[in-house]
């Protein structure tokens, strides 16, 4: 007599209740679930990091700026682990960071006499765009005068049609006065509706 040794697929087995089944069936769904969203983080953090190369010329440098803004008071060699780059690498880039004032630096605080490291903080995302307005600016009302240039005309006679503002992080803005003024126009209206009311009641009484 033979007995059959072969491991048994969870859910073949017979004995196994629909409870046990059920349970098995969400643990996989979970499973693929999970892994399908580690591919959607994946593929937006490799988006976010091409945009910011663009932004931080080097792949290098925006890996850096990224794991930063999620990770803010690290060390070089912090980021060396999180990022997988080598620690003489992010050195070096977080040097160039911190001189162009995209990173700022401090000393972390330790109790006793030992060495204290360097700690980096990047910049809010705001910030980094205004660094980088300027420039494209230029570029796009370059290439607007492009005609000009080509027909051999002076610089000095461009027009700058292209003009980029970025508002604040709060989203202020000067709509804000407008509102205030509406209200105030609204409550000079009720006032002036009000003494036409009282003017009204003594003409009654006089009459």
């Amino acid at each position: 007599m033979t007995t059959d040794d072969s491991p048994t697929e969870p859910g073949d087995d017979p004995e196994e209740s629909p409870t046990d089944r059920t349970r098995e069936e969400l643990r996989k769904t979970k499973e693929r679930l999970g892994e399908g969203a580690d591919r959607a983080v994946k593929g937006f953090d490799d988006n976010v990091v091409d945009l910011l190369a663009w932004l931080l010329d080097t792949e290098t440098r925006a890996r850096i700026y990224v794991y930063l803004r999620d990770n803010p008071h690290s060390t070089s060699d912090e980021v060396a682990d999180g990022t997988g780059l080598y620690p003489s690498t992010v050195r070096e880039a977080l040097a160039e960071l911190h001189d162009e004032d995209t990173v700022e630096r401090g000393k972390r605080k330790a109790e006793g006499a030992g060495n204290n490291p360097y700690e980096y903080e990047a910049i809010a995302p705001s910030e980094l765009v205004r660094t980088v307005v300027g420039d494209v600016q230029a570029e796009l009302n370059a290439v607007f005068n492009l005609d000009r240039r080509l027909g051999g005309e002076s610089p000095d006679g461009d027009t700058e049609p292209v003009q980029i503002s970025v508002d604040g992080e709060d989203g202020e803005s000067g709509d804000g006065e407008g509102g205030d003024d509406e209200a105030s126009d609204g409550d000079e209206d009720g006032s002036d509706e009000d003494t036409d009311g009282d003017d009204a009641d003594d003409d009654e009484r006089a009459n």
